[in-house]
């Protein structure tokens, strides 16, 4: 408690002089002896951040956006290059030693997609129409990639269509006990509920002869509120471009799982694309609800489940038939060129030891919230980061600040960088990540345990717009369920509940996949951290998300923009200046055994009573718990010598990972989270345990359990190794 009022105290100091104007002649911070946790001193690092926090531009902010959204800049096209030569400009402006790191990746372009109904005798449809509405400056551009769905195979199908809700096992469970049967058919299914991806792996698990994925004006259209341009809700002829390959196998370039895609690794060296585990092997092609409506108007058969009724103006009914559709897919596969940009500041004391933040910039069109409101708020903090440059300031711990290409194929970017660098990320101390960072004015985040109150405790230093901190607006949201759209995907997950809350305070979202800390997180044990900034939110993907649709319903002033540049930058100083790695294993462990409570309930409930025995677990849970607090009794009152004790905080969190990583799919290797084999999306914490609960197979759990228990035995010696 001491701590936490100190920490308040700190940060209304830092407060006062972040409101200031920016101003040459802002006044110098006096100084303060008040604690943040991890520095034996704190005054330096309240002076520090208090010059950051008077840096970031709204003005500034808003003429990056408009200049990275000036054209569609898909990844691997000149334009994409274009916006990767502006970043790495304002890097270098910043003082910051940069470079563009090229990738070689297999991915596809669109040549020809179509979508026709072809009975009923007298239906007629002829899709994908193209994105407009009447008003919009940038729809028109002949460079807007037209709707297709990154990594499905090249293909025709001709068959009766059936609904299938979201595409979740539970929805094509309800299919069988309805004796519909979708071998050989064409599945339509609603975005929402979980990765389009996944869709897709069940459909071609279950035969289907093809999918079509159409966004319904229930989740995200006019069900909502108005559609753009009135509102901020898709427009009936918006479509959700997006990947589904098959990340929640590995993400990352498909030839390579595992090792960097360098332009110089030999083709020999590749996986073959037929043999890649990422690769869908059936059509998959997005549509619009005006496309859509055709198709579900003229299905017959049983009524829909009412939950299935989406807002189309009629009853929604099952199929097959009489709707017959066609599809055509022809794509344009090849190895292309990305372009990460990496901007470093050398550390002082612990070059070794790196600080990665990272937000990428490729976007299926314009991408003014997903993904370069979270640039534009990134090259504000490296403004930041400039001028505390130019005052001397030196961090402790080298800083990395990445921006990232060929994100929206599949993490490519962020992945193949992380496995190029995977000895040197070893002494990593922390990855900060930001997406699609605003879209409206209500703060969310997720991290591991470690970080909730590191993340916290950022947010009180930071800010709002409305006056008060960050951390005091998130704390006054009274529903802290999914904000944005349930079609997002992974844009809002920063809303959601997380699975334990273990703590009163603000609840901190868990981190699942679909954004660039997977690599870090799930793969090489970094922990991690994603912040955003969220409202409503209904163009996702489309042509829509452009710099109109931001200036008028995101961000106007471009306020939020400043908010996430200040909270992204204070998670990044602090860190690099940290004396003792601020992690908190005790709320770790405490979250771990929630799990464990939960998964045992779930056991009894699938597999009956005594079939699996926790109690191993559950007390290397409570040992590892109890050794957290320990640490963090000794990291508050900290030795003047911290590479010890950062040591042994590090070797805890590399503990989770588990070298022969998850059943059937190696490369995620912690044990305590992963992207969800049937969500993609949200996370499954203990996903070894809780994914063979799933399939109903005691014996996968109980090796799983004990894969846990080690583990959390390693964590826990890892801790009490440091005397």
């Amino acid at each position: 408690m001491r701590l936490l009022l100190a920490t308040t105290f700190s940060s209304l100091f830092l407060i006062f002089f972040a409101a200031a104007t920016v101003s040459e002649n802002a006044p110098a911070p006096s100084a303060s002896s008040q604690p943040i946790f991890g520095f034996r001193d704190s005054a330096p690092e309240i002076a520090t951040e208090a010059r950051f926090l008077a840096v970031p531009d709204p003005k500034l902010a808003e003429e990056h956006l408009r200049t990275l959204t000036q054209a569609p800049h898909m990844a691997g096209t000149p334009e994409d290059k274009a916006t990767a030569e502006y970043v790495a400009q304002k890097f270098r402006d910043a003082g910051l030693e940069t470079e563009i790191v090229e990738y070689k990746v297999w991915f596809n372009y669109p040549v020809e997609i179509s979508v026709d109904l072809t009975a009923p005798a007298g239906a007629e449809m002829h899709g994908p129409t193209r994105e407009h509405v009447d008003g919009d400056p940038y729809d028109n551009d002949p460079r807007v990639v037209m709707a297709f769905n990154s990594m499905s195979p090249s293909g025709d199908a001709e068959a009766e269509v059936v609904y299938a809700n979201y595409g979740t096992p539970e929805d094509f469970e309800k299919l069988d006990k309805l004796k519909i049967d979708v071998r050989g058919k064409i599945v339509l299914v609603r975005y929402g509920q979980n990765f389009r991806g996944v869709k897709a792996f069940i459909a071609q698990e279950r035969g289907a002869a093809g999918m079509i994925i159409y966004s319904d004006p229930f989740d995200d259209g006019w069900r909502r509120g108005d559609a753009y341009p009135a509102g901020p809700w898709r427009p009936e002829t918006g479509v959700q471009r997006g990947s589904i390959g098959y990340m929640f196998e590995f993400p990352g370039d498909p030839t390579t799982p595992g090792f960097a895609s360098v332009p110089s690794l030999p083709q020999d060296k590749r996986v073959s694309p037929e043999q890649s585990a990422q690769m869908p092997k059936i059509p998959v092609t997005p549509l619009s609800y005006h496309d859509a409506w055709p198709i579900l108007r003229h299905l017959d058969g049983i009524e829909s489940p009412r939950e299935w009724q989406g807002a189309l103006p009629f009853t929604y009914h099952l199929g097959p038939g009489p709707a017959r559709v066609k599809m055509h897919l022809k794509q344009d596969y090849q190895f292309r060129i990305l372009w990460d940009v990496i901007g470093r500041v050398p550390g002082s004391d612990s070059p070794d030891e790196w600080v990665i933040a990272g937000n990428h910039r490729d976007a299926w069109a314009y991408g003014a919230v997903d993904p370069n409101s979270g640039t534009a708020a990134m090259l504000e903090t490296v403004h930041g980061i400039g001028e505390l440059l130019k005052s001397g300031w030196k961090p402790k711990r080298t800083m990395i600040f990445a921006s990232w290409d060929g994100e929206e194929e599949g993490l490519m970017g962020s992945t193949e960088w992380a496995e190029q660098h995977e000895a040197e990320i070893a002494n990593a101390a922390a990855y900060f990540n930001m997406d699609a960072a605003v879209s409206g004015p209500k703060f969310g985040g997720s991290s591991v345990p470690s970080l909730k109150q590191f993340l916290r405790d950022v947010t009180k230093a930071v800010p709002t717009p409305k006056g008060g901190t960050v951390y005091e607006a998130w704390q006054k949201i009274d529903q802290p369920g999914l904000l944005s759209s349930p079609a997002s995907g992974g844009v809002g997950e920063n809303r959601r509940m997380p699975a334990a809350r273990v703590t009163g305070d603000v609840p901190v979202g868990d981190l699942g996949s679909g954004s660039d800390y997977s690599a870090f997180q799930q793969h090489l044990g970094v922990p991690s951290t994603d912040v955003s900034s969220s409202g409503p939110y209904g163009v996702y993907h489309s042509v829509f998300d452009n710099f109109a649709w931001f200036k008028k319903f995101g961000d106007p002033d471009f306020v939020y923009e400043q908010e996430m540049a200040r909270v992204f930058g204070i998670e990044a100083v602090r860190m690099a200046d940290a004396g003792v790695l601020p992690y908190n294993e005790e709320e770790y462990g405490k979250e771990i055994s929630a799990y464990l409570e939960t998964a045992g309930r779930r056991a009894e409930d699938k597999l009956g009573k005594r079939v699996l025995d926790f109690s191993a677990a559950m007390a290397a849970a409570k040992k590892f718990q109890d050794s957290g607090a320990k640490m963090l009794s000794k990291q508050r009152n900290p030795p003047r010598d911290f590479v010890k004790m950062n040591q042994a905080l590090r070797n805890a969190e590399r503990a989770f990972l588990s070298p022969e990583g998850l059943p059937h799919r190696p490369w995620f290797r912690h044990v305590i989270y992963a992207p969800g084999e049937y969500t993609g999306y949200a996370a499954v914490v203990i996903p070894g345990v809780n994914e063979a609960l799933d399939k109903g197979d005691a014996a996968r759990a109980r090796q799983q359990l004990a894969v846990l228990t080690a583990a959390l035995e390693r964590a826990a010696k890892a801790l009490e190794a440091y005397k």
